[in-house]
């Protein structure tokens, strides 16, 4: 038997300096406390997972109504919808409780950044984020670690290259500046 499983998240894009970024968690990974042999393998599973903001469609709730709940909760940032980017859609076994297959799809929403600070995350999401940061998009399909997530970032480059438009929809904004007794330092 095969169980089913639905989850939504986002791509969260920002205008900084004339450039386009994107909202990337890094999620907590419990680490066994094993030593690991020194593979090519192991040194790129001990490389921290680069995901975007994404969970599991809670009962009642919109695929993009999840999107963008994750996205707060897990970047503590507010942004708007703009398009649906499309779904992933894998199998995986669970390596926890039944181990059941699980058919798992996953869809994906295009986003404006609108407010508030990257990794502003309420202390109970520390269990599942380690941290928060703005990544390039145009490295984001090089540096996300799973294929379906980096496929997602080349779809949002793709939708900026027909859209061009919407970069006067962003906040073109650099990052916070400190206010140093007369100079601003960046």
């Amino acid at each position: 038997m095969i169980v089913r499983e639905f989850s939504a998240g986002g791509v969260v894009l920002r205008r900084m300096r004339g450039r386009w970024f994107v909202a990337v968690i890094e999620p907590q990974v419990e680490r066994r406390g094993k030593p690991v042999k020194s593979t090519a393998r192991s040194q790129r599973e001990q490389q921290p997972v680069r995901a975007l903001p994404k969970g599991t469609i809670d009962a009642g709730e919109k695929p993009e109504q999840t999107a963008l709940r994750e996205v707060e909760e897990e970047t503590g940032v507010r942004a708007e919808m703009i398009s649906k980017l499309g779904d992933i859609k894998y199998v995986y076994v669970r390596n926890w409780g039944d181990h059941a297959r699980v058919f798992k799809i996953v869809s994906f929403y295009l986003f404006l950044y609108r407010s508030g600070k990257l990794g502003d995350i309420a202390p109970e999401m520390r269990v599942e984020v380690q941290r928060a940061f703005w990544l390039s998009l145009d490295e984001a399909p090089a540096k996300l670690s799973y294929k379906g997530e980096r496929e997602m970032a080349e779809r949002a480059l793709q939708y900026l290259a027909i859209h061009p438009e919407l970069g006067s929809h962003a906040t073109n904004t650099a990052p916070a500046q400190r206010w140093d007794g007369g100079l601003q330092s960046g």
